[in-house]
C-alpha cells in the first residue's frame, strides 16, 4: 500500500504515465473505526443522560446501525479491501438523521440533544469522507491484474 494519495504507473508498451488512485487502507480504516465508536457512544448516551422513550429507541437503533455499518467497513479495510461506498453512504444518512433528530424528537435533556446532534455531524463527515475517498480509489486487488496486462 502506498502512503501517497496517487501513484504513477508507467505503461511499458506506450511509455506513458498513468495515475493510480491507491488508498492506504491501514490509515483509512481508522476513519470508519472512529465512526463505529461514535455509534457506540450514541447507543450509550440515552442511558447516561435523561432521555424520553422515543429518544432512547432512536439513539439505540440508529447508533447500532452506525456501529454495524462503520464496523463492517473497518473490517473490510483491515483485510486490505476498499470500504463499501454504499455502506458508508448509508452511514452518512444515519448521521444526518442524528443531526436533525433532536429537532424532530423530544430528547429529554439538552445534553442528550447536543450529543446526538454533534455525533450525527461527526458520523456524517467521517463516513462521507470514507465514501468519497473509497469511490475515487482503485481497488488494491486490481493492481496486480493490471500489471499482467501491460
Amino acid at each position: 500500500m502506498s502512503d501517497t494519495p496517487t501513484d504513477t504507473e508507467t505503461n511499458r508498451a506506450t511509455g506513458t504515465d498513468r495515475d493510480l488512485n491507491t488508498l492506504n487502507t491501514d490509515a483509512m480504516q481508522w476513519v470508519s473505526g472512529l465512526a463505529a465508536l461514535i455509534g457506540l457512544y450514541v447507543v450509550a448516551s440515552p442511558f447516561l443522560f435523561e432521555a424520553t422513550d422515543q429518544a432512547t429507541w432512536n439513539d439505540t437503533l440508529v447508533g447500532t446501525g452506525i456501529f454495524l455499518l462503520a464496523g463492517y467497513n473497518f473490517y473490510r479495510m483491515s483485510k486490505d479491501k476498499l470500504a463499501s461506498v454504499g455502506v458508508a453512504s448509508l452511514a452518512v444518512l444515519l448521521g444526518l438523521w442524528l443531526l436533525i433528530s433532536p429537532a424532530v424528537i423530544e430528547m429529554g435533556s439538552d445534553e442528550l440533544a447536543t450529543g446526538t446532534a454533534l455525533s450525527g455531524l461527526a458520523v456524517a463527515a467521517l463516513s462521507g469522507y470514507a465514501a468519497y475517498a473509497n469511490s475515487k480509489a482503485d481497488a488494491p486487488e486490481a493492481a496486480p491484474a493490471r500489471a499482467g496486462t501491460r
